[in-house]
């Protein structure tokens, strides 16, 4: 049976380093507020010219020469993104050219924190079913473009990076062996951007209201996350008769250390089972999984035939994970 693997990561992550001292001098709160409450201690900020296209294109080429092919080989871009350059087009769009991808097809998803697995799922979708080959799977943000600094509530939590992987059909046992998508709508309230879109076009209004920029119901987000994960990580363990025990690792969406404890905790996982980077990087949405995946392959961490568990959760409400075997 055909399925999809992983063959090559990259990742990139812009040179400015925003540590808590200096969100101190900007809003009201401080190193031990931040650390004690998301285990952040520093993000990266895009340049000023920077865009999310930009971060996607150094991603795609670090995995492009780790996979030793050349960007023509593509026959799919996806890029996972809730910031990209525009509203159309397409920052996959944006990116094959740049790229010089010239037959490969392109599109963006917008599933937030959870658009890298919801990508990962639908590359997975392709190549089983024999439409592509050769997938590049990007997840790029630059939401520091759409944080409010004077929110200390939000400004704290989100950073910029990209992380990118290649997919290949193969067969034998070594892949993806399952991906476990979820939504809830009626939940979206709690975490979104409403400013920019037809139902809140960019106005004087909407921009004295700020309705473009992220706004997150933390306390309630919280409860949520934890609840759904602990259900997710089962439901995903389940459906391929695998304990925790059997995992090398887990790999979650990187948005706040205590989530990443609980969910470990419900597997019975010790923390250096967990690829958690979130100190240096905060919380950046869709690019997180593949920035935190993309080290631990390089460092020697993840290993062939390692079972690996990726989970998210993020705005939507959305989440999702995919069983890995390396």
């Amino acid at each position: 049976m055909i399925k999809a693997r992983i063959i090559a990561t990259g990742s990139y992550a812009p040179e400015k380093v925003m540590s808590n001292s200096d969100l101190e001098k900007i809003v009201s709160t401080s190193d031990e507020w931040i650390s004690e409450r998301t285990g952040i201690k520093e993000r990266r900020i895009a340049g000023e010219k920077q865009a999310t296209s930009d971060l996607a294109l150094e991603a795609s080429l670090k995995a492009l020469e780790y996979a030793d092919m050349k960007a023509k080989e593509l026959d799919l871009i996806i890029v996972a993104t809730v910031s990209g350059d525009m509203l159309f087009p397409s920052t996959a769009c944006i990116l094959q050219h740049r790229l010089g991808a010239a037959k490969a097809a392109a599109f963006d998803i917008n599933a937030a924190c959870s658009g890298f697995l919801y990508g990962l799922s639908v590359a997975n979708s392709f190549i089983r079913s024999g439409q592509f080959k050769k997938i590049l799977l990007v997840g790029a943000e630059t939401l520091s473009r759409f944080t409010d600094w004077e929110d200390r509530n939000t400004c704290v939590l989100f950073g910029d990076g990209a992380g990118a992987v290649i997919l290949n059909a193969v067969t034998g046992d070594n892949g993806i062996l399952s991906t476990h998508l979820h939504a809830d709508g009626s939940m979206g309230d709690l975490l979104n951007l409403p400013g920019g879109g037809s139902r809140h076009p960019a106005s004087k209004e909407t921009l004295d209201e700020k309705l473009h920029f992220i706004k997150m119901k933390g306390n309630e987000t919280f409860k949520i996350a934890v609840k759904i994960l602990e259900n997710l990580v089962t439901e995903t363990l389940k459906h391929n008769d695998l304990k925790p025990s059997q995992l090398a690792a887990l790999i979650p969406h990187q948005a706040n250390l205590r989530i990443i404890q609980a969910t470990a905790n419900r597997l019975g996982l010790p923390l250096d089972k967990v690829v958690i980077n979130l100190d240096r990087y905060g919380n950046t949405s869709a690019a997180s999984i593949p920035i935190a995946l993309d080290e631990a392959v390089r460092t020697g961490r993840i290993r062939k035939d390692d079972y690996l568990l990726l989970e998210a959760f993020g705005g939507g409400l959305t989440w999702a994970s995919a069983l890995i075997r390396w």
